[in-house]
């Protein structure tokens, strides 16, 4: 019996002739993205062999060139494994143990990184951009191989952070399929849409440009991040639909010149918390709402804020038709957010965990993330539950106290982070990158004290030109459990 791979079903479906990708003035039709994808495929079948399952690691640039190679490994039967450039080499040392790599693609010749036992298997050329084929030597693998072959693996991605604070996300052709079906009940993403890139393709690709592609959009790859580049693209290809964050919204919304978005269908909003301020500011400009969502990579995108935006722009919504959500241990309103429903992750990695050891006996999912609603069901998110501050017993969630000082006009972007005291046991300091002009500490104090009880004011106020963040955004708090929630 044959097993099932939704890149051939994506190409099964596929319309040839209309445009798939475009970066740069570059364009690629699905019938010339899926000749390329299947040429590579069968090159990495002449190289890596027809064994099912072999972890194939990609590191490779992230733009329009990306696509095609991340397909063939899919195509060519093996499991994906991005290596995400940024990473330091001792991080992708440890990523390709963990995953026992069975080998990897890279654009380097001679990788400066190059693992121990590597063996350089050949040299293929995709658009005219060289890549390396080296076979590894895996060790032992560290979980059983033969459970993660049964699954029909597609995917395995540790979360934004250095990997050694995650457990590796595995997720099968099947789940990957449930997954994407799932978010676009709410996405609506179809062949009429053209979708702003402008994401890492790293830590989005097996389930935005997969999500993309299998419902027949085109996707605009924008290389540059400025506002008025963004701004510039949207207007000159017809944007329709835009997955982003916060950031490159406030950019948008702040870009120079007059021009409009006339084409926008829908925004979401994800990766951060989006703060009213730049939902306004937004809205205003465009003349449409920011939606926000919750991407995890356990779930997918299980609620958006699509109906709600408008009134209430800090909400990550509710629940998508094929997905659930509870607040479990609620206190003074605030629990610990649960889901459930279709295209959940089939396993942890490292250590080894199938999915139904991580849920309930109902099938619930415990996010780590801490979460009230409002009398319509729209779900806020409050904080992660171990990032809480407790000031004298009173619980802070730092990302409230975040939101508002990001809405500062003199705040770039803030960290706020719990202190140890002893009197009060912990209290809120904060780290923030300063606009132009920098704000005081005075003017901060009084601006949080229109905003916030004077518990979860800040008691120390610092400056800094960069803030610890994943490569998908986040900000990465010191002794933060990794989830990739």
């Amino acid at each position: 019996m044959s097993t099932f791979n939704i890149v051939h079903t994506i190409f099964q479906q596929a319309v040839p002739g209309t445009i798939a990708l475009e970066q740069g003035g570059r364009r690629v039709s699905y019938g010339e993205l899926i000749g390329l994808a299947e040429s590579l495929a069968a090159q990495l079948r002449a190289c890596f062999g027809d064994r099912t399952a072999l972890r194939i690691g990609v590191q490779f640039p992230s733009g329009l060139d990306y696509v095609p190679v991340a397909l063939a490994t899919l195509a060519a039967g093996y499991c994906f494994v991005p290596v995400p450039d940024e990473l330091a080499v001792a991080e992708k040392a440890e990523l390709i143990e963990r995953t026992a790599l069975d080998g990897l693609i890279v654009t380097e010749t001679t990788p400066r990184w190059l693992p121990v036992g590597a063996e350089v298997l050949g040299h293929v050329d995709v658009n005219g951009m060289g890549a390396t084929l080296l076979r590894l030597q895996p060790g032992v693998p560290a979980f059983p191989l033969e459970k993660l072959v049964a699954l029909n693996p597609a995917f395995i991605r540790f979360s934004s952070g250095t990997t050694g604070k995650s457990k590796g996300v595995v997720l099968s052709h099947e789940s990957l399929l449930e997954r994407i079906r799932g978010a676009n009940e709410g996405l609506q993403v179809g062949p009429q849409d053209r979708v702003l890139w402008v994401l890492p393709m790293a830590h989005h690709f097996a389930v935005s440009i997969v999500l993309y592609l299998y419902h027949g959009a085109t996707t605009i790859i924008e290389e540059q991040r400025l506002g008025e580049d963004l701004l510039r693209a949207v207007h000159e290809h017809g944007v329709t639909v835009m997955y982003g964050s916060p950031v490159h919204y406030r950019q948008l919304a702040s870009a120079p010149g007059e021009l409009d978005w006339p084409a926008l269908r829908l925004a979401v909003a994800t990766a951060a918390a989006l703060d009213q301020a730049t939902a306004d500011k937004f809205r205003f400009r465009f003349g449409r709402p920011l939606a926000q969502g919750l991407g995890i990579i356990e779930v997918g995108l299980p609620l958006l804020n699509i109906e709600g935006a408008e009134e209430t722009a800090e909400s990550i919504g509710q629940p998508l038709p094929a997905y659930q959500y509870r607040l479990n241990d609620a206190h003074e309103g605030v629990g610990e957010l649960y889901l459930r429903g279709p295209g959940m992750f089939d396993a942890y990695l490292d250590p080894w965990q199938p999915r139904a050891e991580c849920v309930d006996e109902q099938g619930w999912f415990a996010t780590g993330d801490l979460a009230r609603c409002d009398d319509k069901g729209r779900v806020f998110l409050c904080g992660r539950r171990k990032s809480v501050i407790n000031v004298g017993g009173m619980k802070v969630f730092p990302e409230e106290v975040e939101r508002v000082l990001d809405a500062h006009p003199g705040v770039l972007r803030s960290l706020v982070e719990g202190r140890a005291h002893p009197l009060f046991g912990e209290v809120p300091v904060a780290r923030f990158i300063p606009g132009d002009p920098a704000p005081t500490v005075a003017e901060l104090r009084n601006h949080c004290r229109e905003q916030l009880a004077s518990y979860k004011i800040p008691l120390m106020f610092s400056t800094t030109d960069t803030l610890p963040t994943t490569a998908s955004g986040k900000l990465l708090r010191r002794g933060q459990d990794d989830n990739p929630a």
